[in-house]
């Protein structure tokens, strides 16, 4: 339990608003007893136990004490200090949620389900950018040029034709036993890329990695778009890209260990073994998404494809250019501005850290005002920024990369959580996996031209300013085509997913089936 006890001399407007019921973090219901103490308990919101007390005590004091207690797996250290701080001051009005909690009110099942999908997305996070950090040091031990480094990293794409067929699964077998299994494949894959002998052996192992890693990004994502309240489901995705962000980050924590001697950059595909004993239990702890247990109608992808090709090109157009500036960062760092690996890590932990900041803005913003205008502005803004990163030296690289990265990272919560979004429970699997898929191709076609555009021009500038077409293009497409999905009921943007009206009962159809199959978790 968690909370506070304080004792002081109220005024009358003091006292007439500790003894209102809250209607923010939590809704509470009163009563006042024979003593005059006023009890607060706890009618909706994210807590497994909350009890507020306002009672006398002598020459007109008065005695607030607060209990409350979150669920598990809710990053529990951090959030109390955040509730608790906001409890104790007099609550806004009603409605009004504190600037770091989500729009809408969570239910303390929607707590810990996104508290242990954040847990998760650490493990995404770090497996899903150790490629791309640690494919200059392997280059240096096989001696590849960026032509060759473009080969094994489009190679590594390849997997998303697995991505497609692990979120396939989840749409027939639950989202929480896909999530572990994919986990799993990206551990395993990482630790055979520490054993390989040479860069197609690195490729091999990362096509089954990236794969994995893809399902396990997407199926979490639908796990917290199926569980969180409708005026948050963008808010809860930036949680994930924040925590995400962090496992990202711990890969360079450890990149330094790269510049003992050429096959030290080894150690960081070992790291993911310390992170099976969280997988397996925040996977046992997770419960199974609520809208996949519910009875759903089993649909084909007829009806919608435009949907589908909506999304699927604006992701292969977002990767042309995002898969060339993640892949390649580190050997520009090294090659053009003669970092070293302890410089490259500084240089990214100091420039994306501040991501979280747009993450967290933009998650809110596209909750609060709407997904389509806070993608274009944030999509077209950041891209300009991140080429002009490519082309400045100095300072000037170090101020770019940092405000590109925070607004760029705006766009992250207001357009993936569109896949989710867009499509009906028994398809959400599949229409992602076709996104993502899509996306690697993007990705592809991206890293190869990049490899071949920077040695003919001996630079990195000209290269990402020709691919952030690509982006661009992306932008005017949310903001001409894209439906704005703000605060709707997955049900409403998926009329397919209302449960189906009950077929009366006749003396004729005794014996048959209703026409409408549906498939149950």
């Amino acid at each position: 339990m968690a909370g506070y006890t304080r004792t002081f001399d109220p005024s009358a407007d003091d006292l007439t608003v500790l003894t209102r019921p809250r209607e923010d973090l939590v809704l509470e219901a009163a009563s006042v007893d024979e003593e005059g103490v006023h009890r607060f308990t706890q009618e909706h919101g994210p807590f497994v136990r909350y009890e507020r007390r306002v009672e006398p005590v002598d020459r007109g004091r008065v005695r607030e004490t607060l209990d409350f207690e979150l669920p598990t797996w809710t990053w529990r250290p951090l959030l109390n200090l955040g509730v608790r701080g906001s409890l104790r001051r007099p609550p806004p009005s009603p409605g009004k949620m504190p600037w770091w909690a989500p729009p809408q009110r969570f239910d303390a099942r929607s707590a810990q389900v996104l508290g242990l999908c954040a847990a998760l997305a650490v493990v995404t996070g770090y497996v899903g950018t150790l490629l791309g950090r640690t494919m200059t040091f392997a280059a240096d031990e096989f001696h590849l040029d960026n032509t060759a480094q473009g080969y094994v990293l489009a190679a590594a794409r390849v997997g998303g034709v697995l991505a497609l067929a692990l979120t396939a699964l989840a749409d027939r077998r639950g989202r929480r036993r896909v999530l572990q299994l994919t986990l799993l494949i990206c551990i395993v894959s990482d630790v055979l890329g520490a054993l390989t002998p040479n860069e197609w052996g690195l490729a091999a192992s990362q096509i089954a990695n990236r794969g994995a890693w893809a399902a396990a990004a997407i199926v979490l994502g639908i796990i917290v778009a199926e569980e969180m309240p409708a005026g948050a489901r963008a808010y809860a995705v930036s949680l994930l890209a924040m925590t995400g962000a962090l496992g990202a980050g711990m890969a360079l924590w450890v990149l330094p260990v790269a510049d003992v001697n050429e096959r030290a950059w080894r150690i960081l595909y070992l790291v993911p073994l310390l992170m099976l004993p969280l997988v397996l239990v925040g996977c046992r702890r997770l419960p199974e998404s609520r809208r996949f247990e519910r009875p759903h109608q089993a649909l084909s992808m007829r009806g919608h494809y435009g949907r589908l090709a909506l999304l699927a090109g604006s992701a292969f157009l977002l990767n042309l250019f995002i898969g060339p500036v993640t892949q390649f960062q580190g050997e520009f760092l090294r090659e053009e501005r003669n970092f070293s690996a302890a410089g490259v890590a500084l240089f990214a932990l100091l420039t994306s850290t501040p991501g979280g900041i747009g993450i967290v803005v933009g998650g809110r913003l596209a909750d609060t005002i709407g997904r389509r205008r806070v993608g274009a502005v944030a999509t077209a803004v950041g891209t300009a920024l991140t080429v002009l990163e490519f082309a400045v030296g100095g300072l000037g690289l170090w101020a770019a990369a940092t405000l590109g990265t925070i607004i760029f990272a705006a766009h992250v919560p207001s357009t993936t959580v569109y896949g989710p979004e867009l499509f009906p429970t028994s398809l959400r699997g599949r229409a992602n996996g076709v996104v993502t898929l899509t996306a690697m191709g993007g990705s592809v076609v991206g890293l190869l031209a990049a490899g071949v555009m920077s040695d003919a021009f001996d630079s990195f500038a000209p290269t990402m300013a020709i691919l952030a077409i690509g982006p661009m293009l992306m932008a005017v497409l949310i903001i001409t085509r894209y439906p704005e999905t703000a605060r709707r009921e997955l049900e409403d943007l998926n009329p397919d997913d209302r449960a189906p009206a009950p077929v009366a009962a006749s003396p004729l159809a005794a014996g048959t089936s209703p026409s409408t199959s549906v498939e149950s978790g």
